[in-house]
């Protein structure tokens, strides 16, 4: 059965693409019917929770044999959420570091009132949802069992085991896990904080909740003949292959409004290449000639003119300069360190959490961890990162507890990309440290699919709501 398994998954992906692009082909739209499914799952996934709907099924007024396989699901639901209420439920994800320290006393500072799922927002500028589904209450998703410091951390002290927050409290603690993000710098751009997502200017980013939208109301108006430019710069980005996602939707949203025709697409990037995994890359180099982009390598946004719609740019290896008008320009916005870990005994020489690679427990102070954005591990800033990283990290943070050998082994450096290369493709990038492919699947993830970019739009947002951020995954 093991041995057939992978054969039965890549069958079912190659049925489900094949559908997409037939459906496509005819003049529907399939992407409305999956929607429209997904909704109607997700309601029913909630009913399956309730105590009233267990209820029902044993009550009589259901015939109990018709409805058995129904009853199983809906009880083993009911019952997987009181065990997510007990604190039964073994953790193991991002927040689930959290439960696996349930009899220490644990806190997390946190100044959000909202917490969001990012992934989304790269769709969310392409018009496919609507920003409120990226969003949810933060104290809806703080674990259970911990204490919410609503507050932000402005001073570490490794010495002296403290943290001091912006409202000027201290705090002592045994065990420090950083996981504080990336910092964006909207001010290393000038005339970009003041013109991103405002009307008329035709500056536009993803990299925000509140200005995400205006992409997708740029991208509608966009008039055919027009100039849009895509940036990236030489920084570390959340997310690596977020800049060029928003392009191949881009491009086709202007094939459909029939503007694309004598329109210019350019992708400004800064660093050396277009993807840092090979595999991934020659798959993106086709795209990139399919839909005549115009790649610009070792070029960065040095400044943007919003009255004018004019960017200036730097050839990194020449030095030289080079001003160009634009009609719509999106712009990933220089990232770094948060200031108060660039400040602190905690960071390398850039600025970030100094861990070991492999542990992700910092290089001179045990009593520290970090994970994600913020700290040094070479690999892409991504969720996915996240997810690989957190169990290893509570393995070898419980090993310093406890005082005892860890059992869950090294981070490899995994980290994955959904790579959106337009409305129903998307190449599904998986790789280590060594940039080499770390796959999940039993097929060619270099080919764009359907299936994956369902997978992404519909698919990883449960479960990052329901598993990550419980610590079921």
């Amino acid at each position: 059965m093991d041995t057939e398994a992978p054969d039965a998954i890549a069958t079912v992906v190659d049925i489900l693409d094949a559908g997409y692009a037939r459906a496509a082909a005819q003049g529907y739209d399939p992407e409305r019917t999956l929607r429209q499914a997904f909704g109607a799952l997700s309601r029913l996934g909630t009913l399956f929770q309730t105590d009233e709907f267990e209820a029902l099924l044993h009550s009589g007024v259901l015939d109990p044999e018709a409805l058995e396989a129904v009853g199983s699901l809906g009880s083993a639901l009911v019952n997987t959420q009181k065990e997510a209420q007990r604190g039964d439920t073994p953790s193991q994800g991002v927040f689930g570091l959290l439960g696996a320290l349930r009899d220490p006393e644990v806190a997390v500072l946190e100044p959000a009132d909202t917490h969001y799922y990012q992934p989304l927002w790269t769709l969310i500028g392409g018009g496919v949802f609507d920003k409120e589904e990226s969003a949810r209450p933060m104290g809806e998703v703080m674990p259970s069992g911990a204490t919410w410091i609503q507050d932000a951390a402005a001073e570490v002290d490794p010495e002296g085991g403290t943290v001091t927050t912006r409202g000027g409290d201290t705090h002592g603690y045994d065990r420090l896990v950083m996981a504080a993000g990336i910092q964006i710098d909207w001010d290393g751009i000038p005339g970009l904080a003041a013109s991103v997502g405002q009307p008329g200017t035709g500056v536009v980013s993803n990299y925000s909740y509140d200005t995400c939208e205006t992409t997708w109301d740029a991208i509608q108006n966009f008039p055919k003949g027009g100039t849009a430019l895509f940036t990236e710069p030489t920084t570390g980005v959340k997310c690596g292959g977020a800049p060029q996602k928003i392009m191949y939707l881009s491009d086709d949203a202007f094939r459909r409004q029939n503007v694309r025709a004598g329109s210019h697409i350019a992708f400004m990037k800064a660093k050396g290449s277009l993807f840092s995994s090979p595999p991934y890359e020659e798959t993106l180099y086709d795209v990139v000639e399919r839909k005549d982009i115009d790649l610009n390598l070792m070029t960065e946004l040095t400044a943007l003119e919003p009255s004018k719609k004019q960017a200036t740019f730097q050839h990194l290896e020449s030095g030289e300069e080079e001003t160009i008008d634009y009609d719509l320009i999106h712009v990933v916005p220089p990232m770094s360190a948060p200031d108060f870990i660039a400040d602190s005994p905690l960071s390398d020489e850039e600025g970030w959490v100094d861990v070991d690679p492999g542990t992700l427990q910092h290089t001179r102070y045990d009593t520290v961890f970090a994970l994600g954005d913020n700290s040094n591990l070479p690999t892409s800033k991504t969720g996915a990162a996240i997810r690989k990283q957190a169990p290893v990290l509570v393995d070898h943070l419980m090993a310093t507890i406890n005082d005892a050998a860890s059992a869950n082994g090294t981070y490899s450096g995994y980290t994955s990309c959904p790579l959106v290369t337009g409305y129903g493709k998307l190449v599904l990038a998986e790789f280590d440290y060594d940039k080499e492919p770390e796959e999940s699947f039993p097929f060619d993830q270099t080919e764009e699919r359907y299936s994956m970019y369902a997978l992404k739009a519909y698919g990883l947002p449960r479960m990052y709501w329901n598993g990550m951020l419980k610590g079921r995954m």
